[in-house]
């Protein structure tokens, strides 16, 4: 039986530091159909010369890709870019800082085969400290509690259910295979979130996705999420702008859902919710501050019906 093919898209932008132990990890799968994009944002430092010589070490598993003239042109531009060059059945992501775990490619594409209705499969990416070897942080690794239970999930539930509209941990874009058609048919990603606003521009994708296609979501752990102090969150958080980025893709998926005319009432009440803290701070603060005196209020009862 032939395997399907992988497209594995790395995209990176001034990547050196970690970039070598990313490709790697695509070179230690136990599934070994698989074609390797690298696609450079326009780097300035050693990144672009290691991309180029694993191409050419080779040529018929790596491919080098750069926009016209070496731009810098953001992360989804990126993506667009690997994605109009692949080859494969299924494409996945890693992030230039992160690995993937061995199995994660076996494991992923033997779910997409007996599961043909399921748009993406993803699983529980393990936050990774560990990486530094400093001592204090060899413990410090760990997976979320905030995971969704492993099962198919239907549009538009994780829309509604992972964060930015829900509690639930979202995956990374390094924990994720998907069918090219589809994304093909949504468009690909959202070109719109450049800067700071890149931060979210797999939230848009997915956000995208959540609302037409079946996900599978695995209790494995395919993948080790790198935390680091130059990674996009990290910079973004120190430099006080938060908030300002998600402000901008919840006005961005309020406009999208206008646009596609998606009357989904679970969707609309949970991005309103989100919204209440930027267009209306004194009615957030109160409503929170509601919730909480509920709660007491509950715990209360309950301790006094469990006591008496």
């Amino acid at each position: 039986m032939n395997k399907p093919l992988v497209s594995c898209i790395i995209i990176f932008f001034n990547a050196e530091k970690f970039f070598e132990e990313a490709i790697e990890s695509v070179f230690a799968q136990t599934y070994d159909n698989w074609e390797l994009l690298l696609a450079d944002d326009g780097s300035s430092d050693r990144s672009t010369a290691i991309a180029q010589a694993y191409a050419q070490k080779y040529p018929d598993k790596v491919l080098y890709l750069e926009h016209e003239n070496h731009q810098n042109r953001g992360m989804s531009a990126t993506r667009n870019l690997g994605i109009r060059n692949a080859k494969g059945q299924y494409i996945a992501f890693l992030d230039a800082d992160d690995v993937w775990l061995p199995s994660k490619l076996d494991q992923q594409v033997e779910i997409m085969e007996s599961q043909p209705d399921v748009a993406m499969v993803y699983g529980r990416s393990q936050y990774w400290l560990s990486w530094t070897g400093h001592p204090d942080d060899i413990q410090k690794d760990y997976i979320p509690d905030a995971y969704l239970p492993a099962q198919i999930y239907h549009p538009p539930t994780l829309l509604t259910q992972c964060y930015p509209l829900g509690h639930a941990t979202p995956p990374p874009p390094s924990d994720i295979i998907l069918r090219r058609e589809t994304i093909e048919r949504l468009g690909g990603f959202e070109a719109g979130f450049q800067g700071i606003y890149q931060l979210y521009e797999d939230q848009a994708f997915f956000a995208k996705l959540y609302l037409q296609y079946p996900v599978f979501v695995s209790g494995e752990c395919w993948d080790k999420y790198r935390l680091h102090p130059d990674s996009c969150g990290s910079v973004v958080n120190k430099s006080g702008k938060y908030q300002i980025v998600r402000q901008f893709f919840l006005n961005w998926l309020e406009n999208y859902l206008s646009a596609h005319k998606i009357q989904d009432a679970q969707v609309w009440k949970a991005l309103k919710n989100a919204l209440l803290a930027y267009r209306n701070p004194t009615l957030f603060k109160l409503k929170k501050l509601t919730e909480r005196w509920l709660g007491r209020i509950g715990g209360l009862v309950k301790s006094l019906t469990t006591k008496y």
